[in-house]
């Protein structure tokens, strides 16, 4: 039995690029946990995507064993977070499963919008916060201006604030020291029910799915007959490991450990993050409190190119929502691109994260629509609707109000590029909140509408300030507002793949540069092709792309202008009879492109 007074377990929170992944790498070198041989950069991310980016998606967790100055044994479980706002329901998730925190500041560059919002989410949890100053190799680092920045800006106490290396190792055993000093043990009992809360759950080709579970009460063994409390569903465990990255077998898991388990369960869908799991005989009553579903932000179409490939896109798309259960997905057709998927994401970098992950593990070819939010449609008899799809929209005169999302967004920014980062807000229908400032930097508080967001706020934010502004946002609120449907008519038939809902203030300007980009992707036809943006039937802007001419009159030597006139008015009689029955042929880069805002 271990005692449950040597167990540490924390997670590793930061803003992107403050070294998360590197110090986690040194934790775990440290430790000996894995042989020097096998040592790699970003030893717990396990995609491809995620080391070539250099991000962290998933969060993972790993057990180290740490002999400390006074020769005590520890076990440590370490769970390292992402940083990104995309991912952070993975961070709150591992928050609930561990004590403390170890809080990694950068500093050269100091305390960043996501820094915030994990400290935040770390004090909701009620953790011990231990403050790390990391990079103190570089030139650029201050530790003192980053201690009083932390004082200031977060609110807790930097004074001893560890300073380290990650990447040369300094400073990695006052790390330790600290972690088994300063955190909490975890509580629970031998004797009491098995209580354990779900982390996280994969899929394994091998193993079918892995469940990573934290105990709360009791004991976890081999071959115990186990109940999901919120399905209801009974298993047998199978396998029982701790992960050292690698998994090590282990007969029994006790309070307050981390570990994972098999138990012959078919699909990830069968778990659900934040279940309690129990034993079917003398198992607890209460189930512990869940965590908070992880809520769809962003919805896009997913379409193969190639209409042959959509049976292997279904099969892919299966496969990835097994390992991602924030992934969500359903069948869409539409009449320009074919059959696709419409699919939910937790944000912008999640999209691209999967989009990227179809196109490179299955080979497909795709094309994605543009990027919209849930808006809720209410009608005049009084019947609410969420609608993501702008085809899906009622007709105008059913329609009472719409209401749109709006976020609550923390950026940082340098003072020199403060007005150009307000001018942007402001353009983007923003409504300012606050206006602080952290040392020499700005903080401004906005209110912005996410359908103006998720297209290339995040872009336009960085080229603006070049690169030095940071920004985190979380949902707020729903706002009704004088939103549109607009459509994209080309010769006189709508596209309902270019349809998108827009603020009537701005409805004028997104059509009209929609159909100066389609007049330059769309080539010519043997007949004149009027491109329109409409808001119901009211068309406000128009383009129109001109007739492939021949000159029908090259044979016509001398004689009579009538002769000539006669042949053009044939030609032009064609044409218009041309017009009534041709169709238009629209490339599929023209979908892509033209729904890219550049303003």
């Amino acid at each position: 039995m271990l005692d449950i007074k040597k167990i540490r377990n924390f997670s590793i929170i930061a803003h992107i690029d403050h070294g998360k992944s590197t110090l986690a790498d040194r934790l775990i070198q440290a430790t000996n946990t894995v042989a020097e041989r096998d040592m790699k950069e970003q030893m717990l991310d396990s995609m491809d995507i995620e080391r070539e980016r250099g991000i962290t998606i998933k969060a993972n967790t790993v057990r180290l064993n740490y002999t400390a100055e006074n020769n005590e044994e520890y076990i440590l479980n370490l769970i390292d977070t992402p940083g990104h706002v995309d991912f952070a329901y993975e961070v709150s998730r591992s928050m609930h499963a561990v004590e403390g925190s170890l809080l990694v500041v950068d500093a050269s560059q100091g305390v960043e919008a996501q820094t915030l919002a994990n400290v935040y989410t770390a004090i909701d949890a009620d953790h011990e916060i231990i403050p790390v100053l990391n990079k103190i190799d570089l030139p650029a680092a201050d530790v003192d201006r980053v201690k009083s920045q932390i004082e200031d800006v977060i609110g807790i106490d930097a004074s001893e604030g560890i300073k380290v290396s990650a990447k040369t190792g300094e400073g990695i055993s006052k790390v330790f020291e600290e972690i088994v000093n300063k955190l909490p043990h975890p509580t629970g009992s031998y004797e009491s029910p098995l209580k354990a809360s779900l982390v996280d759950s994969w899929y394994d080709a091998y193993l079918g799915v892995v469940v990573l579970v934290r105990i709360h009460d009791g004991v976890l063994k081999k071959g115990d007959k186990i109940k999901l409390m919120q399905t209801g569903a009974n298993y047998a465990v199978d396998k029982l490991a701790v992960l050292r990255p690698t998994m090590v077998d282990i007969p029994q898991l006790g309070p307050g450990e981390i570990g994972v388990f098999t138990a012959s369960i078919k699909q990830v869908r069968d778990t659900r993050v934040g279940d309690t799991i129990t034993h079917v005989v003398k198992g607890c009553t209460e189930a512990l409190e869940g965590y908070k579903p992880s809520q769809p932000v962003v919805f896009c179409g997913l379409f193969p190119v190639d209409s042959s490939e959509f049976e292997a896109l279904r099969e892919a798309i299966d496969k990835l929502a097994l390992n991602d259960s924030s992934f969500s997905f359903e069948m869409e057709s539409s009449a320009a691109l074919g059959f696709g998927f419409r699919c939910g994401f937790l944000g912008l970098l999640h999209l691209e994260v999967i989009r990227d992950r179809i196109e490179r593990e299955y080979n497909i070819n795709l094309i994605t629509t543009a990027p919209s939010v849930i808006y809720q449609v209410s009608k005049t008899d009084n019947e609410i609707l969420e609608i993501h799809n702008p085809a899906d929209l009622p007709d105008p005169v059913k329609i009472d109000h719409i209401k749109e999302p709006r976020i609550k967004a923390t950026i940082l920014v340098p003072d020199d590029y403060l007005g150009e980062v307000l001018k942007l807000c402001q353009e983007r229908r923003g409504l300012q909140l606050d206006l602080t400032y952290v040392g020499s930097r700005a903080m401004a508080v906005y209110d912005l509408p996410l359908n103006e967001v998720v297209f290339d706020f995040y872009d336009r934010l960085k080229s603006v300030t070049k690169g030095y502004a940071s920004f985190d946002y979380e949902i707020s609120k729903y706002v009704e507002d004088n939103l549109v449907k607009m459509q994209i008519l080309v010769n006189d038939e709508p596209v309902d793949a270019l349809s998108i809902i827009v603020h009537r203030d701005r409805a004028e300007m997104r059509g009209r540069s929609m159909c100066e980009k389609l007049k330059q992707l769309i080539p010519q036809h043997l007949f004149k092709i009027p491109i329109q943006a409409s808001l119901g039937g009211r068309i406000i802007a128009r383009e129109t792309i001109s007739a492939l001419r021949k000159d029908v009159t090259a044979k016509c030597y001398g004689g009579d202008i009538t002769r000539k006139r006669k042949l053009l008015d044939k030609q032009k009689a064609g044409k218009k009879r041309m017009r009534q029955f041709g169709r238009v042929e629209i490339p599929q880069e023209a979908f892509i492109n033209a729904l890219k805002i550049n303003e």
